[in-house]
């Protein structure tokens, strides 16, 4: 059975958890650490003769152009991840028209490549915010992987969303793919173990055990995500509230060794190559 690996391309100060405590006009002042983190996954990655999907920011994209060509040269698929983190629920309509179409310029001028996958900030399609799979179909996106189908979360949740790899028909339009997150039946709720704080949480058997009975059990894939900051526990510490501070910094020593667990013991490719073998893809 094959997994997908994806990687959410932003730095340690970017994520939605700290955007009270680092303002975006700052961000350029600070130190920044994602392309040491970017090159410790892709020699991890190489090591084991894997493949991902990397979801790059636009803002890191422009200034790291170099690394993103690196990824996409060395097999790696490159999508979205919007221009500088801004959730789905914080934009207009219009507003985030223009960031899903900025960033797919920048990236595909980068790579020489089409853009085909959008994930949005902290999963942050939900049921009020359902319109923005219309407008990535629009700019010419393929799939989305934003679809958390989990009861409750700050950003994302959407329980009733199905838990895997389907076609969402759009209103006289034509159809997206949809890649949610992984997530295992406990209790009759979705519990989340696809990755990120997830992943770092849990114990590595736990979470494979999980993908096991995902594979096995239900004859479907699993989709994993994590962050290149999340590989780094010398990054510096940021003030932020206690509960953003635990969320961000708890067992980032461990997910180096739960990574390279998980890519020996199962069979991971990028969400294109996915595609098509689920959906048969020309």
């Amino acid at each position: 059975m094959l997994n997908a690996l994806t990687i959410d391309v932003e730095d340690y100060f970017q994520v939605t958890a700290f955007e009270h405590a680092v303002d975006r006009h700052n961000w350029a002042t600070m130190e920044t650490r994602i392309e040491r983190n970017c090159e410790k996954i892709l020699s991890i990655l190489e090591d084991y003769k894997v493949k991902a999907t990397f979801f790059v920011l636009g803002w890191i994209a422009e200034r790291y152009p170099i690394l993103i060509r690196t990824i996409f040269n060395e097999g790696h698929e490159i999508a979205s991840h919007g221009f500088d983190h801004r959730t789905v629920l914080n934009q207009t309509r219009d507003a985030f028209k223009d960031d899903i179409g900025k960033t797919k310029t920048i990236l595909e001028d980068i790579t020489g490549g089409k853009i085909k996958g959008y994930r949005a900030p902290s999963f942050s399609i939900n049921s009020t915010s359902l319109w923005a799979l219309d407008i990535l179909y629009d700019q010419g996106y393929l799939y989305d992987s934003s679809i958390f189908p989990i009861i409750k979360h700050d950003h994302h949740a959407l329980a009733s969303s199905r838990r895997f790899p389907y076609i969402i028909e759009l209103d006289h339009k034509g159809t997206i793919k949809e890649f949610p997150p992984s997530t295992i039946k406990f209790f009759g709720m979705n519990l989340p173990i696809a990755g990120g704080g997830y992943l770092r949480l849990y114990p590595l058997r736990l979470v494979e055990r999980a993908i096991k009975t995902i594979n096995d059990r239900e004859k479907q894939p699993a989709i994993i995500y994590l962050h290149p900051w999340e590989l780094d526990p010398e990054q510096p510490r940021i003030s932020a509230s206690l509960l953003s501070r635990f969320r961000h910094y708890v067992n980032l020593d461990t997910t180096e060794k739960k990574l390279r667990g998980l890519i020996k013991n199962f069979k991971f490719t990028t969400l294109s190559k996915l595609s098509v073998q689920l959906f048969s893809e020309a």
